[in-house]
């Protein structure tokens, strides 16, 4: 059985965000299913999907730093300038993370480890809503 859902994210500020009950509560519209997977693909070329640390968030502050650091602004070799300076290297960012993950479910619910979690890397300044589509693939029961 194939379902699929697109969702709204509200427009956050720069930095990595937890969007793991925005994810489940999208899930939770859908046919429960007791085994299967779910893609979710991130409509946007200057952010993020990735998998980590959902406890504390010193660890989504030094992601954004460390991203910041490790693709800085306003370098002169960048041609890509038309939006803002921090449109080229929210796109190199982006590809770097990517824009999908596929997640087990398991018992009708996501299959991630107890200290993991869904997270939106916002990599623009004002980067507005995001859209995502969620695709489940599974067997009812």
């Amino acid at each position: 059985m194939w379902q699929q859902v697109e969702v709204e994210l509200p427009a956050v500020r720069r930095g990595f965000h937890l969007i793991t009950d925005q994810v489940e509560a999208a899930l939770s519209t859908l046919q429960p299913v007791s085994i299967g997977l779910l893609h979710i693909q991130l409509l946007h070329t200057s952010a993020s999907l990735t998998i980590n640390e959902n406890a504390d968030p010193s660890v989504r502050r030094d992601m954004e730093r460390h991203f910041s650091h490790m693709v800085p602004e306003d370098q002169p070799y960048y041609e890509h300038i038309y939006e803002g300076s921090d449109d080229m290297p929210a796109h190199i960012k982006a590809s770097m993370l990517g824009s999908s993950l596929i997640i087990p479910i398991r018992n009708k619910s996501l299959c991630l480890g107890v200290w993991q979690g869904v997270y939106l890397g916002e990599h623009r300044d004002h980067g507005g809503t995001r859209r995502i589509v969620l695709t489940l693939q599974g067997e009812r029961g």
